[in-house]
């Protein structure tokens, strides 16, 4: 039973021919519907080139790195609005910004959830800055990134920086991606607290542990290499990996009778 006294959704097991077709899925969402997606996908850019140009005026460029690999850490939480599109896709609802809008606002859960997201991401900028603290406290200050890469690379500090970073990240990504994988598109879905979506998403997770892992591994490449390009590959890459998630979502949580 959830917290509110309700039966807790029923999660079975996928296996990886599920997620080749949850995102063959949302590929067919984006293209059926693509003034959404890139509408999506071009707020999610925006962000991360907004933080870039902030980072620069600041002269912390070393930091813009960081920021790319934690900025798919909050991709869960801007695709909400492409899981709104296809859900009403899927049931033939009228679609329009307004409606979609009106649904979020309507599930005040989401708003716990989003709180999760931007906290975790914010734990990763911090350990960031820790670890260059620790690490390359000689070297800390960098007048471009590519004196900053050089020194990662270079250098024992910068590779030792370098791995337990890259470790750090991947345990952050692994739990807020398995807190937030089904939460999101549930509390969309079903009148469910923020707690029961959360423990519904680990148990998705745990139910099939492989595919899952194998999705989030996609999903943090992905979202990575488009952000390379001054993040501008995410627009097209974003709604696709959000409606896909819906896709999986819909595979993962058996329906309501």
């Amino acid at each position: 039973m959830s917290i509110s006294g309700k039966v807790d959704p029923v999660v079975r097991p996928v296996v990886a021919t599920d997620i080749a077709e949850a995102l063959a899925e949302g590929l067919r969402d984006f293209q059926a519907l693509p003034l959404y997606g890139l509408c999506f996908g071009a707020l999610y850019a925006a962000g991360g080139i907004t933080i870039m140009l902030c980072l620069t005026a600041f002269g912390m460029v070393y930091l813009i790195y960081p920021l790319a690999a934690g900025f798919a850490l909050i991709g869960p939480f801007v695709a909400i609005g492409l899981y709104e599109v296809s859900r009403r896709r899927e049931r033939g609802q009228p679609l329009s910004f307004g409606a979609i809008w009106s649904a979020i606002r309507s599930r005040s859960e989401i708003g716990w959830m989003a709180f999760v997201t931007l906290f975790v991401f914010v734990i990763w900028m911090y350990q960031v800055r820790l670890l260059i603290a620790l690490l390359l406290g000689l070297h800390a200050s960098f007048s471009s990134l590519q004196e900053f890469m050089t020194v990662v690379l270079t250098t024992n500090e910068g590779l030792l920086f370098l791995a337990i970073g890259n470790a750090v990240g991947a345990a952050l990504s692994l739990i807020l991606f398995s807190l937030t994988v089904v939460s999101f598109p549930l509390l969309l879905d079903r009148e469910v607290d923020f707690v029961t979506a959360m423990v519904t998403s680990v148990r998705a997770v745990v139910t099939s542990p492989l595919p899952m892992v194998g999705w989030a591994a996609v999903i943090v490449m992905l979202l990575i290499v488009s952000a390379l390009p001054y993040f501008l590959g995410l627009v097209v890459t974003l709604p696709v990996l959000g409606h896909a998630t819906w896709h999986l979502y819909r595979r993962l949580v058996v329906p309501l009778p």
